[in-house]
């Protein structure tokens, strides 16, 4: 293969052209299937490649039972859930799954069911630039049923929903209800209790709110409740000539979402004080059509960014990513008015709106929609600017979903959160071309940039985001990070026509830099800490000196480490550093942004794309995974790898 430069504004002709004979992006393998994914709480999954393999779970792992069967010619075959759940549901063989496509919006699943054929269609609208629309907690299931020998068959399509969608252990009561607006008929359940906001934690599901499932009234399907079960027979049909397509929408009304500083908030579709959920339900209904257009528009777009970026590998790992790091976070308003879009620390150990989790997750979110980035750092700097949180470095997040009180981390990270919002504000600013959103936080950056001034250049022994490997003092990438942070710093004051501030920091940069060089130099390569020039790291905080045209380290320093990777790449990855040979694949995909041409990005990212589709460990997509063997280490189902859309955000803004 021919090398390219990545940069080289010739390539993007050829890419363009090779786009014009590429459909939407399709994945094939993933460790788990996104089905229902709107925010911590409402995101249910398939753990199987066969759909029926398994019951379909919350990302957590507990189960959250949908089931689907269709009857064909008075036999019944089992299109969703497992075999135990269908003891109860009918019974039957499994259809025969031939094939899983998954997009940015939607996972479909392709059936022969004796002599029919059916598509199954699961669609969550996250649209980054709607934010009702995003907000609005409803999916679509929807199907197709048509003959395969082209004869008349008689089929009916039987549909399930557990009431365990509304609690957070099986054990707990619940209560079920039907009704019906003027376009659906519905079915309701929730926890007798009804604990809003009462429960905080990592490993956990919600259990106030309900659960809706709906069906058109045209329809004419039957709905019952059984136990547990909301259930949705539709009625019985010949299937001939002609496809019947058939729609039900699952959505979910948690009530209040979020407390933030003791006030609790509502969902952001709620703000509205005319507002509900049976009212979204028949909006949701409605504008169906437009929506899927909407999202075949989105699914399209973000693999073709993708694709040109970096190729068909690189371009499916970023549509595995996308509605796994919307899904972890919550969009609601804060009582000052400001948008808030909170993650939650998915399994790694639950907090709200941890800094060193946006930054990672940022890439896509600058791609699609800046003011959802915004989103994520506005509590923070509220917290830090209120007087709530009184140390001279950011904080590190702001308590445990879904209590966002104020930081409850034992430990900070002083120059990994500072960094990460000064970086990210710069972001912000270059993205939206003014600095207006830097303007408005001056001081409590002014306040952070001077910390790192003083400490950021040769940092003490202290955590960084990488702290599940441990302390560590002397780290080359922290430096890096603080480096970056004072020059975008420098940038941003550059944009507010502050140019003796723009100076100072700029200058202070350029010199911390050529210390750096100094500090770091291990020959072939750059170390991992200073003191100890036999160790290696991935520089993965470089990166944004090439996405925002900092201008401030040579081009030398990213070409040596990336010829020193290519040659300690295992199976799965590239490791984080020479101390284990486990990795994070966002930082692996920050990483493979610094190389120069096509084929060496392709070099490190391809191993990931190894990883998608190869791991044993079946859960929703790890960022910590061991590189010799593709098995999970840690963390699942979180945020942070709407990193994985770095290389997109460099070829978005740079062409």
């Amino acid at each position: 293969m021919n090398k390219h430069s990545i940069t080289n504004p010739k390539l993007s002709f050829f890419l363009l052209l090779a786009l014009s004979r590429v459909a939407i992006g399709q994945v094939h393998q993933m460790p788990a299937y996104p089905l229902i994914s709107h925010d911590p709480y409402f995101s249910i999954w398939s753990f199987s490649d066969t759909v029926t393999a398994s019951p379909t779970k919350h990302w957590t792992g507990a189960d959250q039972p949908l089931i689907a069967r269709i009857t064909v010619d008075g036999k019944n075959y089992r299109i969703l859930g497992d075999s135990s759940a269908h003891e109860v549901a009918g019974g039957g063989l499994a259809g025969v799954q031939k094939q899983v496509t998954v997009t940015a919006t939607r996972t479909i699943y392709d059936f022969v069911c004796g002599a029919v054929n059916v598509r199954m269609q699961f669609t969550s609208p996250l649209i980054l630039n709607d934010l009702h629309l995003l907000s609005r907690p409803v999916s679509y299931i929807s199907f197709q049923i048509s003959d395969g020998d082209h004869r008349t068959h008689k089929v009916q399509l039987h549909f399930i929903a557990s009431a365990n969608l509304a609690v957070n252990l099986a054990a707990q009561d619940v209560q079920s209800t039907k009704l019906s607006t003027a376009s659906l008929n519905l079915l309701r359940s929730g926890t007798r209790d009804q604990p809003v906001l009462a429960r905080k934690g990592d490993d956990l599901r919600i259990d106030w709110g309900y659960v809706y499932l709906g069906a058109a009234k045209k329809e004419l399907s039957v709905q019952t409740i059984s136990g547990r079960d909301l259930r949705t027979d539709f009625p019985v049909e010949l299937i001939s000539t002609k496809q019947r397509n058939h729609l039900l929408l699952l959505g979910y009304d948690d009530l209040y979402s979020i407390q933030y500083f003791h006030s609790n908030l509502k969902p952001w579709w709620k703000l509205d004080s005319g507002s509900s959920i049976e009212k979204e339900m028949d909006a949701a209904l409605t504008q169906y059509p437009a929506i899927l257009k909407k999202c075949d528009s989105a699914d399209q777009q973000v693999y073709q960014d993708a694709f040109a970026a970096g190729g068909e590998h690189y371009a499916k790992l970023c549509v595995a990513a996308y509605r796994q790091s919307v899904s972890a976070h919550k969009l609601v308003k804060s009582p000052e008015g400001d948008l808030l879009f909170l993650s939650k620390e998915n399994f790694s150990n639950g907090c709200i709106s941890t800094v060193d989790v946006t930054y990672p997750s940022a890439p896509l979110y600058l791609m699609y929609n800046p003011e959802l980035l915004k989103g994520m750092l506005n509590g923070i700097f509220y917290y830090c600017e209120s007087g709530r949180y009184a140390k001279l470095y950011a904080a590190h997040d702001l308590g445990t979903y879904p209590l966002a009180n104020g930081e409850i981390y034992g430990e900070g990270m002083p120059v990994e959160e500072s960094g990460n919002m000064i970086i990210l504000t710069a972001a912000i600013v270059k993205r939206e071309g003014n600095a207006a959103y830097a303007t408005r936080h001056g001081k409590i950056l002014s306040q952070w940039v001077n910390y790192l001034a003083q400490k950021g250049l040769d940092p003490a022994d202290q955590l960084c985001t990488d702290d599940f490997a441990g302390h560590l003092a002397r780290n080359a990438n922290l430096s890096l990070k603080a480096i970056v942070a004072i020059r975008c710093f420098g940038m941003m004051a550059e944009m507010q026509g502050q140019q003796f501030v723009a100076k100072r920091y700029n200058d202070l940069a350029s010199n911390m830099v050529r210390q750096w060089i100094k500090l770091a130099d291990a020959g072939d390569h750059y170390a991992l800490t200073f003191n100890d020039k036999n160790t290696w790291s991935q520089k993965y905080n470089l990166v944004w000196d090439k996405v925002l045209d900092l201008h401030l380290f040579p081009d030398s320093v990213s070409r040596k480490e990336i010829a020193y990777y290519l040659g300690r790449q295992k199976p799965f990855g590239l490791p984080l550093d020479s101390r284990k040979t486990y990795t994070k694949s966002d930082w692996i995909l920050w990483t493979a942004a610094l190389a120069a041409d096509r084929q060496d990005f392709e070099s490190i990212v391809n191993p990931v794309y190894k990883y998608l589709t190869e791991t044993p460990t079946r859960v929703p997509l790890s960022d910590w995974h061991e590189t010799l063997d593709g098995r999970k280490v840690g963390f699942q189902a979180r945020s942070v790898v709407g990193g994985y859309f770095m290389q997109s955000l460099y070829w978005k803004l740079h062409h």
